[in-house]
């Protein structure tokens, strides 16, 4: 991506180096068989579940004095503000056409664990979206894992990661976040996971509407970003892990979407750039 001169985002909280009290929670299941911050958030759980089992978790802080980011991570840093920059300028455009004002969400940059309106977590969880306090969470560590443990590395590929939490966030002023959280308390499992599905896309879409207009903007896309975006998608998808995890698949269990799916999806709103398109909630299961 170039992203030479872009500015900075204002709205992120630096707490890298800041050391809560926390016990990281449990991960049972195929999560223990491969890097529990690749599965929990890029297949068949939901970071919140993790999160919002605050009983594993102390709430104390404090300061480690000993903390010294490396450069790699320094630029890590650069880029996610650069990156959140953009989400701010494109969605701020996208709801003025829809007649709304947006509100931006807030970045917390970690490492080790953090603590959020939705719990205490650590960085097993992977990069999160908390409605609570409408912010995106991520330790920059996760760059590093996803390029080395999952061969989804590449600058658009980590992009792609915070505009699909940001995703979220369009969802939550949008009122579709709550909406689907609401149905989801009032299924089974299996129809609660299928909704989870839904979402999940759609966020994956609106990462996708968010690269159209960012490069329409500033002209940030170079040869082969997009493809680093959907490789990185082909590799989160639930059946993908799952497979490499255990050698066999759950559709039922699936709650993020197979591979093909968030594939199509990321692509859908990087080639039409329409949040119109992203209707992932009517569509019949099968269709999408």
């Amino acid at each position: 991506m170039k992203l030479d001169g872009r500015r900075l985002s204002d709205n992120v909280e630096d707490r890298r180096g800041m050391k809560t009290g926390t016990k990281i929670a449990g991960i049972g299941g195929i999560g223990g068989l491969i890097v529990a911050a690749l599965f929990v958030w890029l297949s068949g759980g939901n970071p919140l579940s993790v999160i919002n089992q605050g009983s594993g978790f102390a709430t104390s802080s404090e300061i480690r004095g000993d903390y010294k980011p490396t450069p790699r991570e320094e630029e890590y840093a650069e880029f996610a503000k650069q990156i959140l920059a953009g989400t701010e300028d494109v969605w701020t455009e996208e709801f003025r056409k829809l007649g709304l004002q947006y509100r931006a969400p807030k970045m917390v940059l970690y490492t080790g664990s953090v603590q959020s309106a939705c719990g205490s977590a650590s960085s097993a969880v992977g990069p999160f979206y908390c409605s609570g306090d409408e912010t995106l969470y991520i330790d920059l560590s996760f760059f590093d894992q996803m390029d080395k443990q999952m061969s989804a590395g590449g600058d658009f590929a980590y992009a792609y990661v915070i505009a699909h939490e940001v995703g979220h966030h369009v969802q939550h002023l949008l009122g579709t976040l709550d909406e689907a959280h609401g149905q989801m308390s009032r299924m089974s499992q299996t129809q609660a996971n299928q909704v989870s599905v839904r979402t999940e896309l759609q966020a994956d879409f609106y990462a996708g509407v968010w690269a159209y207009h960012d490069n329409k903007m500033f002209g940030s896309l170079e040869p082969g970003d997009i493809e680093e975006g959907l490789n990185a998608a082909s590799k989160i998808g639930d059946d993908y892990l799952q497979k490499q995890a255990q050698g066999y698949v759950v559709p039922e269990s699936f709650n993020h979407g197979r591979s093909d799916q968030r594939v199509r999806w990321l692509e859908k709103g990087a080639t039409t750039g329409e949040i119109k398109y992203g209707d992932t909630f009517t569509p019949a299961y099968s269709d999408l």
